[in-house]
């Protein structure tokens, strides 16, 4: 193996702690987890809601939490890239 190699190989090892691992994860995009949080509370919702649709058809309460959920997680991933196209634009010119 090349020296180039090892050292990525080497980096990846050394933080074996699945914890760090995800915290490392989180720093490095910040938008991925509120992202899941979002989807997971849209989620929550709507079971709690489904209890108490009244007489609308499941299907319809169905399709309505599923475009709630996607339409939160792709909000949060388009911050997500502004964000990250933000921070990589504006970097002070050396």
């Amino acid at each position: 193996m090349s020296s180039g190699q090892e050292s990525v190989f080497s980096e990846y090892e050394t933080d074996t702690s699945q914890t760090s691992k995800l915290l490392r994860k989180f720093k490095e995009t910040p938008f991925v987890p509120i992202g899941m949080a979002g989807f997971a509370m849209v989620v929550g919702y709507g079971l709690y809601r489904l209890k108490h649709r009244g007489d609308m058809k499941m299907s319809l309460h169905l399709i309505h939490m599923r475009v709630a959920a996607q339409g939160f997680v792709v909000g949060a991933i388009t911050c997500g890239v502004l964000y990250s196209m933000f921070q990589e634009y504006m970097k002070p010119k050396e």
